[in-house]
């Protein structure tokens, strides 16, 4: 046996991973760059870590906005069929499952806010009265695992023409009950697969995936799939998200 196979695993904690993606994107960043392109970030010492970060930050910027312009609002991911969903099907979030919150469903209100004409709120019974599409598509993590499901949810289209929000603007932004929170672009949230899914195999959506709301949308990373989702907003300043405003890519195409 070799000595590398009698490696101990090394199981690195949330926060150990999260440190060591910064490092390995400092190292990128400082080993990759050419005399050149540091010529042109004038004043930038690289040896500075604030500076590090601000060029890191216009570059994925410069990222969103090179995968906006090749994004297209039509292409579809692609679907699977009912034999080969993933059982079980894999939780996953930025807490532990038994943190996954507890939400009173009697009283559950879907708020709406922003750039709309209505501004009133949605009981669970009025979305699911809404017209619902089932998709059984791929979930991708970017933790390098994926999964196939299926959901049945309204159209986000659909929901914003019901509330006359500003197709125009640029981003809607969603706030979720166990605090996270999370936005889109205009053009993914018309998608046709982009839904406000209601349901998970066929049944009420479970608590472990995101009940009683969540986005799902096969064309973005899974991170941006946002769950137990409380309001949603229609804006033109971009809203930002809990890992994208921690230095995830904010597009997070696939």
């Amino acid at each position: 046996m070799s000595d590398k196979s009698r490696r101990p695993k090394i199981i690195l904690e949330p926060d150990q991973r999260k440190q060591l993606v910064n490092i390995q994107r400092r190292m990128l960043l400082r080993g990759g760059l050419t005399l050149g392109a540091v010529s042109m970030l004038t004043g930038c010492n690289l040896q500075d870590g604030d500076e590090v970060d601000k060029v890191l930050w216009a570059m994925s910027r410069w990222n969103d906005r090179v995968q906006g312009w090749l994004f297209s609002g039509q292409k579809l991911a692609q679907t699977y069929r009912a034999d080969q969903i993933t059982t079980p099907f894999r939780f996953n979030a930025y807490y532990p499952e038994y943190n996954v919150p507890e939400i009173d469903i009697p009283n559950y209100r879907l708020e709406v806010s922003g750039l709309v004409q209505k501004k009133a709120s949605w009981t669970l019974e009025q979305l699911q009265r809404l017209p619902q599409e089932s998709q059984i598509t791929r979930l991708i993590c970017i933790e390098g695992w994926s999964a196939i499901g299926q959901w049945k949810g309204v159209p986000l289209k659909t929901f914003l023409q019901h509330v006359g929000a500003d197709l125009t603007a640029k981003y809607v932004g969603f706030k979720c009950d166990d605090r996270y929170y999370s936005s889109i672009d205009m053009a993914t949230a018309l998608h046709p697969q982009t839904i406000l899914a209601l349901d998970f195999g066929g049944k009420p959506l479970p608590p472990d995936f995101g009940y009683p709301l969540r986005l799902r949308m096969p064309t973005k990373l899974g991170f941006k799939n946002a769950k137990h989702i409380g309001a949603i907003f229609v804006t033109n300043e971009n809203p930002g998200g809990y890992w994208e405003d921690q230095g995830y890519n904010w597009f997070s195409g696939i």
